[in-house]
């Protein structure tokens, strides 16, 4: 929900003030040319510079606090915030930044003197870290019972767009989802189920759907507790598609991931039946063509999760037709979910997205609850605008 979120305009004059800002700036980290640890794509602190850079115009004293990775409520050099630090140096030299938030095993307890000791000395806050916005940390939802609270760009931008989609989507109105586990994916199946005219489901998921109407998926990904609720929402009102044909692999064949395949492993087009020994790990050519046709006459589409393994080079072509066929759409496009967002970087098709999303599990549970805990904690503000 976006209405009663308290924007950057409903905090109090920030000049001269101390602002904590909760931003997303786990990125990936690799090894610089000298053999020191570098933060390799700064996308997330790009993201965060018109927030930034709003307050620093406005005079307030920035500290940024963020987490890296899994560190596990203790400190781990593996997961300093240096790297992110020299970056943030380069792009925002007015903005501290604090150490990794999940050296304190308070953060994700969210432990009151945890809070209390991040909001120590600050005057406001500003959350614009929805990537991590649908877990209730201290740090998202602690200081707004505190401080004077505000979205920052990036998170009111994400939920704008993510509930424009819940809300009156142009239609036809399309979703792609795929991945490999249903599991994490059927609460938003059943809630996009009641919002879209069509519901494209790819990836490793694809094949418990198939399971359920009686075909046989051989060695591919199969969760059979879910069959009954795929069977469910296979027979409700709203139009689902499923693989018609698929790329499998042979038996005695396995995965590459980032590397090349030996020579003599075989894969092969298969229907929707898969015999035994064979692992469907992408969607086949008729597939690939109906699912394109389908996403060239949407006015809205989202799409979220890959079609295959498309780690793996024999499999892209899936994963690719879908995210040509969604960068080629004149309607609305919005893609999220780490694997999407990367593919489309992948292969130069950003720029042709309308809305590529930072926040993986929680646009899915923005989509499927219309709510998160950071932002309500936002609404509760004591500045949040008040309904009448």
């Amino acid at each position: 929900m976006s209405t009663g979120l308290p924007l950057l305009e409903d905090l109090p004059d920030v000049s001269g003030r101390e602002v904590l800002v909760r931003a997303d700036f786990n990125g990936p980290l690799g090894e610089g040319p000298g053999g020191e640890v570098v933060l390799t794509d700064d996308f997330r602190i790009r993201s965060a510079l018109e927030t930034l850079e709003w307050l620093h115009e406005r005079g307030a004293r920035i500290t940024v606090c963020t987490h890296l990775g899994r560190p596990k409520g203790a400190v781990d050099p593996r997961f300093s915030l240096a790297p992110v630090r020299a970056r943030l140096a380069e792009l925002a030299p007015y903005a501290q930044l604090l150490e990794n938030l999940r050296f304190s095993p308070g953060e994700q307890a969210n432990d009151p003197a945890f809070v209390d000791e991040l909001v120590a000395g600050k005057d406001a806050y500003v959350n614009d870290a929805f990537g991590v916005s649908h877990r209730p940390d201290a740090s998202v939802v602690g200081p707004p019972s505190r401080l004077p609270s505000a979205a920052g760009r990036l998170l009111a931008r994400e939920v704008s767009v993510l509930s424009g989609l819940l809300d009156e989507p142009a239609r036809p109105f399309v979703a792609v989802v795929g991945g490999a586990k249903i599991g994490e994916k059927l609460g938003v199946l059943r809630s996009l189920a009641r919002k879209v005219d069509t519901l494209v489901v790819g990836g490793g998921m694809s094949y418990t759907f198939l399971k359920a109407l009686g075909h046989e998926v051989g060695e591919s990904l199969l969760d059979e507790r879910y069959l009954d609720s795929c069977r469910e929402l296979l027979g409700g009102e709203t139009e689902v598609l499923l693989p018609t044909d698929v790329v499998a692999l042979a038996p005695g064949s396995t995965l590459h991931r980032g590397e090349a395949a030996p020579p003599g492993e075989r894969t092969e087009v298969l229907g929707r039946d898969i015999g035994p020994g064979f692992e469907a790990v992408d969607i086949g050519p008729k597939t690939r063509a109906r699912y394109a046709e389908v996403v060239a006459g949407a006015r809205t589409v989202l799409w979220n999760g890959p079609m295959g393994v498309f780690e793996d080079e024999r499999f892209t072509a899936g994963t690719r037709a879908v995210a040509e066929a969604v960068a080629a759409c004149p309607g609305f496009t919005v893609v999220g979910g780490g694997d999407s967002v990367a593919a489309v970087n992948g292969y130069g098709l950003a720029g042709s997205i309308d809305h590529i999303s930072t926040g993986g599990g929680a646009s899915l549970e923005l989509l499927e609850l219309g709510d998160l805990p950071g932002l309500a904690a936002l609404r509760a503000a004591s500045n949040a605008p008040r309904r009448d």
